[in-house]
């Protein structure tokens, strides 16, 4: 009777990881049915807290996951030296998600800014309770925080890789938020001209800085 009970669970639990995801309103007022949690780490990715994992901050909507683990394994291809490291994404249900105006639907998702160290080697930008999970810190006007430098080119791949997985699976980007007076540098990359066909970027700086992230909001059919 145990045996065939915890077989009754595994399936039961496997059922339901595998439901896609249904989203509700706006990334800005809405909620999630069915969200899915992203792994902590892969072999090119991190979550940017385990404390955050813990508290149910990292779930989003089921394509959305599948979009950007696809991304990251065409970047361990493309990019394979870079590592990458994901940030703030929502609640399991969706809902207000403080401190953020938005990320309550499951299409709405923070990345950490991909970075260099001072000998030139890709590096987790470092994220812990004393510098609010990376989001207090701040890059200067040449992309540097302390021995971090901003990695423009692992960041445009990234985009572009996020944009294509999107439309793979018949879905698209809605917006990319980045520090409008550190855009510019992502058009001196050799994906220059795919971000200026493709991306819509934000033009006004937002209630944040958005320098040592970048947020997403992918466009999927909502109820």
């Amino acid at each position: 009777m145990t045996k065939l009970f915890l077989i009754g669970l595994i399936f039961i639990s496997s059922g339901a990881s595998s439901q896609s995801s249904t989203c509700f309103g706006s990334t800005a007022n809405g909620s999630l049915k069915n969200g899915v949690e992203l792994p902590g780490k892969g072999k090119n990715y991190v979550s940017y807290s385990t404390i955050a994992r813990l508290a149910g901050r990292t779930y989003v909507h089921s394509a959305v996951k599948t979009i950007i683990l696809n991304s990251y394994k065409n970047l361990q291809t493309s990019m394979p030296d870079t590592v990458f490291k994901y940030a703030e994404t929502g609640f399991e249900d969706g809902g207000k998600f403080r401190p953020h105006k938005t990320h309550q639907n499951g299409l709405s998702v923070d990345f950490m800014t991909p970075v260099v160290n001072d000998k030139g080697v890709s590096v987790h930008l470092p994220t812990s309770p004393f510098n609010k999970f990376g989001y207090n810190i701040e890059f200067d006007s040449s992309g540097w925080f302390e021995e971090y430098r901003i990695d423009y080119n692992a960041l445009a791949s990234h985009i572009v890789e996020l944009h294509k997985e999107s439309k793979r699976l018949g879905f698209d980007l809605w917006r990319v938020i980045f520090d409008p007076e550190l855009q510019p540098n992502l058009f001196t990359t050799k994906h220059a001209e795919y971000l200026k066909q493709n991306i819509q970027f934000s033009k006004k700086p937002s209630w944040v800085r958005h320098d040592e992230h970048y947020h997403v909001d992918f466009k999927i059919p909502c109820k």
